[in-house]
């Protein structure tokens, strides 16, 4: 059985008609109701209105407003063309229409007015883009300047110049554009030219796969010169176009990287001549030969070795001045290490910079004192070449191999005739440091060198090939480049570790090394006659494991000065050195005497969810805090990751007499960490 379910009627009255020839009325602008009336179909927030205030006051109102009668009678709400009522009232704050200025508008009745608000938003057809290219091309056509057209359509110059760089394109690939077929930022890529063959062969000889904006600009400008290519900034853009250069933009780019040079030739003329004019300089100096090429890479640098330089005596100024430079050093390092104690982090970043300048000038005045004999200017050349910021960049002092065997053999000949001294090899200055103080560099540089002293001692057979290359270097190799073990041949103890380490007669290295020396000191004889029979007597491998005590103990790397080059790290690598066997980062030991900014630095490298709580508190209970999170981490400040040792490398020795070596893993784990 169906159910029947009665329905109310419902009369609808028809809608009236909008006729302008009855109803369009010239109402003052004070007439209109400025807040937006509840039948305007529109409810969304106004967007910029800057174009249509622009387009109003240079072309006027080119479409009424539509509106219906308000409650009071004598105002009107605006149902349709709020933005324009919007842009009206702000040309009157502004005077620049009158308060009263007269407004059409289209009266409908109330019944009426939401649909027609909603038809005259939404059965408009908006003006496709490429109709809007071309028509902007027209009015340039016409003669209408461009700064005019932007001002009437309230955009910039470059807008209109971007819209007219579009309707130039290809008539084929705008009528793909209209279609569908080419998107607007493929048509905006191909604009970097106006060849319109070259234009459709960028697009339609490759696939679609290789239509991306990225690639079509690439090929349409392949044989072109970014402008941030380090040879443009070495010539410099001025000097390029002035001698006639041609220089392609891409309007579409917001900086320079849209900005091309179009005469690769004429660029490299201009690099090869300016770098033949700094090679003239370069040969004033005296050099055998210089060379000037663009490019200078690592792989071609380390074909080159090195020329020995010669450090002249400082005169009396120059003594004077260096003593000055380095008393200011000490002063200024215990001032930071004092405010590193106190916490005043207000003063650090001052006294950081205060060092900075001047350990520059010491090393700068330094620099100055090096010098090359005439024996290697007769035989050393350099290079001249551009690095990646486009700067000039001179390298002076290389040799190649023929020429340094020449040179090496002319100091072989000056030795024999008992001609002087080796000529010194001089290490370039090493980097400084982060947050390291000269004074906690040679804190750490002591427990450095404890920790590869007890390593020798334990590993004969490195600390005989140490020995050995000493003695090797100075009785058979006396040459120009000489690279010595960290040790004195003459046994020179390492006994400063105290005075530069508070903490060091404590640490297990020290430990260790003294307990191991005790131990052969109560084997040994004290008189000197007794005690060369025994050595006489002793087993070789036994002899040889008191000469690595002996030799350990003078093992000396200490650094007097923060840097990331350590010496020592060839020996540190054949014992397979590990500091996070032999000293640990302690709040007393390490962090505070960094600043607190380096503190959370090194947490956020072992434990950075703890970062930004320890942030809020004072750096002593950040240092105390430190310590206890990095207990385990296996974590070590960057200057021992700077030296760290691989595993170690034995060729002989007694497996139970070698220390502690990690696996390659776990100390991979450590220099990251580091």
């Amino acid at each position: 059985m169906n159910a029947i379910i009665p329905t109310e009627a419902v009369s609808v009255s028809a809608l009236q008609v909008a006729d302008p020839t009855k109803n369009l009325l010239l109402l003052s602008l004070a007439q209109l109701l400025p807040r937006r009336s509840k039948r305007n179909a529109r409810t969304t927030p106004r967007l910029s209105i800057d174009e249509l205030v622009a387009s109003i006051s240079r072309i006027g109102l080119l479409q009424n407003l539509v509106v219906i009668l308000a409650a009071d009678g004598e105002h009107y709400e605006v149902v349709a063309g709020d933005r324009r009522l919007t842009a009206l009232k702000l040309l009157a704050k502004k005077k620049r229409i009158a308060a009263d200025f007269a407004v059409p508008c289209l009266l409908v009745p109330d019944a009426s007015a939401r649909t027609v608000s909603l038809a005259e938003n939404l059965l408009r057809e908006q003006m496709h883009p490429a109709d809007q290219f071309e028509a902007f091309a027209a009015l340039v056509k016409e003669g209408r300047p461009v700064e005019d057209i932007a001002a009437d359509f309230g955009v910039t110059p470059l807008v209109v110049q971007r819209r007219l760089k579009l309707a130039n394109v290809s008539p084929r690939l705008m009528a793909d554009y209209r279609a569908g077929g080419v998107t607007l930022e493929q048509l905006m890529a191909l604009t970097i030219t106006d060849d319109h063959a070259a234009q459709e062969a960028a697009f339609y000889d490759v696939p679609d796969w290789l239509r991306g904006t990225a690639a079509l600009r690439s090929r349409l400008i392949e044989r072109e010169i970014d402008i941030r290519h380090p040879l443009v900034g070495f010539v410099g853009l001025d000097a390029y176009t002035a001698a006639g250069g041609g220089i392609r933009r891409d309007l579409f780019a917001d900086d320079d990287s849209g900005t091309y040079l179009t005469d690769a030739a004429l660029l490299e003329t201009l690099v090869r001549g300016k770098l033949e004019a700094l090679a003239e300089d370069v040969r004033a100096e005296g050099w055998a030969w210089v060379e000037a090429v663009p490019q200078f890479s690592y792989a071609e640098r380390q074909t080159f070795r090195d020329a020995p330089r010669s450090r002249r005596d400082p005169s009396a100024r120059e003594a004077r001045r260096i003593a000055s430079l380095q008393t200011r050093l000490e002063k200024v390092d215990a001032e930071l290490e004092d405010s590193y104690e106190s916490e005043d982090e207000d003063l650090v970043p001052t006294l950081e910079q205060r060092r900075e300048q001047v350990a520059s000038e010491l090393h700068a005045l330094g620099e100055s004192l090096q010098g090359y004999s005439p024996e290697v200017l007769s035989l050393a050349g350099a290079v001249v070449s551009i690095d990646r910021s486009g700067a000039a960049v001179i390298h002076r002092g290389l040799l190649r191999e023929a020429e340094a065997n020449a040179l090496l053999t002319l100091e072989r000949l000056r030795q024999g005739q008992g001609g002087g001294e080796c000529a010194s090899e001089v290490a370039a200055e090493p980097v400084k440091a982060a947050s390291l103080s000269d004074r906690l560099a040679q804190r750490l540089s002591a427990h450095r060198t404890a920790a590869l002293q007890i390593e020798v001692a334990r590993h004969p057979q490195v600390a005989l090939a140490a020995l050995v290359h000493g003695l090797v270097q100075t009785a058979l190799q006396a040459g120009l480049h000489r690279d010595g073990m960290p040790l004195g041949v003459r046994l020179n103890l390492c006994d400063r570790l105290g005075s530069l380490a508070p903490d060091w007669p404590e640490s297990s290295a020290a430990v260790a090394l003294h307990e191991l020396r005790q131990a052969w000191n109560e084997q040994l004889p004290q008189d000197g006659a007794a005690l060369f029979a025994v050595l006489l007597a002793m087993p070789q491998d036994e002899l040889v494991r008191l000469l690595a005590v002996c030799v350990a103990t003078s093992v000396d790397v200490i650094t007097l000065r923060a840097c990331q080059c350590l010496p020592g790290v060839e020996l540190a690598q054949a014992v397979g050195l590990d500091m996070v066997a032999w000293w640990q980062p302690t709040a007393e030991g390490y962090f505070r005497h960094i600043a607190k900014a380096a503190i959370l630095e090194a947490v956020g490298e072992f434990a950075p969810q703890r970062v930004s709580a320890l942030a809020k508190l004072k750096k002593t209970d950040i240092a105390s805090e430190a310590e206890r999170l990095v207990a385990g981490t296996g974590w070590m400040p960057a200057v021992f990751g700077a030296g760290q040792g691989g595993q170690a490398q034995i060729m002989a020795g007694r497996p139970d007499e070698q220390g502690p070596v990690e696996d390659d893993d776990e100390e991979h784990e450590h220099i990251e960490a580091a």
